[in-house]
């Protein structure tokens, strides 16, 4: 290690649509909600990640609660900076520094991204003291973090359902031979929820409550084997205007979240359409591979497996897997370093 490496500290990152993780010296040591919390009369961030997250829905007038990524890229770069610098100020180790040291980062990025979008991430990073920038493509990211050898002659479709997009991606040889992106994942079944409730039940529910359902009972199937309890929901009336609860079902939610998942189906079978004969020989054989907090939904796997008539394998704490193998590459930087985007 040269004399100046010595001040250059690695960190790897997962600039989520909904939550934001970073990776120091084999650890997690940032996992928080990405958004952050703004005085409109000062225009300074007054709170970011879980104590902004707590304000989102409550706030008043004097307070804007942003979320600086959408659809997997910056949506607003002066928020979006200030949240990355705040959550590397968290780092522990990084706090006893007595000089700012240069920061060597692997990003994760949508793989359907533009080149304008992926230079306003290398911005962000730069604006933060990033010496060097790697961009590594999400469901690579995955695919590594699942324990797969992505330099093999083997095909792999990985597919990670994440807050704002659904990457789906063909890998073999280091490399993505197909891939393709779609904008529906978490943050389109929040949404999708929010509409049945106030359909259904004339409920008005926030996105934090819309979030909670999909967590409680969301589903992916109208038959579980092991189906969680009904759950109370609290939210406005429509007609009255006044607070109101209803009791939803695991049921319910499959059918809120029907069109959004058979939309992803077809990505899949797109997907699968346009990937080589030997190709999908090896996947025929390996199966899908699901990654991302949508991969939690219930019965997810078995939905898309029976769509595809393939074996669907979900990965070991799918929220994860992306930061685990970005990490895997910074810490492995010159074997697993073709895995970048070029």
């Amino acid at each position: 290690m040269g004399f100046f490496n010595f001040f250059t500290k690695e960190l790897a990152i997962d600039l989520g649509t909904a939550n934001t993780l970073i990776v120091y010296e084999g650890e997690i040591v940032v996992d928080s909600p990405s958004i952050v919390a703004k005085d409109l009369k000062t225009g300074k961030i007054i709170a970011v990640g879980k104590e902004a997250a707590m304000m989102q829905g409550k706030e008043h007038k004097g307070i804007s609660i942003i979320r600086p990524l959408k659809d997997g890229v910056i949506a607003d770069f002066e928020a979006s900076e200030q949240m990355i610098q705040e959550f590397i100020r968290q780092i522990p180790a990084l706090k006893k520094s007595f000089f700012t040291p240069k920061l060597k980062m692997v990003i994760c990025i949508p793989s359907g991204i533009t080149e304008v979008e992926k230079r306003a991430v290398r911005d962000s990073a730069e604006k933060v003291n990033a010496s060097e920038v790697y961009l590594i493509p999400e469901p690579m990211a995955a695919a590594i973090g699942m324990g797969i050898d992505i330099t093999k002659p083997q095909g792999n479709m990985v597919i990670d359902i994440g807050g704002g997009t659904t990457e789906i991606a063909v890998i073999s040889l280091g490399g993505i031979h197909v891939e393709k992106s779609v904008k529906i994942a978490g943050d389109v079944f929040n949404d999708d929820i929010a509409y049945y409730m106030r359909a259904k039940h004339n409920l008005i529910v926030g996105e934090r409550t819309a979030e909670k359902i999909k967590i409680n009972v969301g589903s992916a199937v109208d038959e579980l084997s092991n189906p969680p309890e009904d759950y109370p929901v609290r939210g406005r009336d429509v007609i009255t205007g006044k607070p109101k609860e209803v009791i939803v079902s695991y049921n319910e939610i499959a059918k809120a979240l029907d069109k959004s998942l058979v939309r992803i189906e077809s990505a899949i079978m797109e997907t699968l359409s346009k990937t080589a004969p030997e190709l999908s020989a090896d996947i025929y054989k390996g199966g899908l591979f699901l990654a991302g907090g949508g991969s939690l939904l219930r019965g997810l796997d078995k939905r898309i497996s029976e769509a595809t008539g393939l074996p669907v394998h979900v990965a070991e704490d799918p929220l994860r897997a992306v930061i685990r193998g970005t990490g895997m590459v910074i810490n492995n930087f010159e074997k697993l370093k073709v895995a970048l985007d070029q």
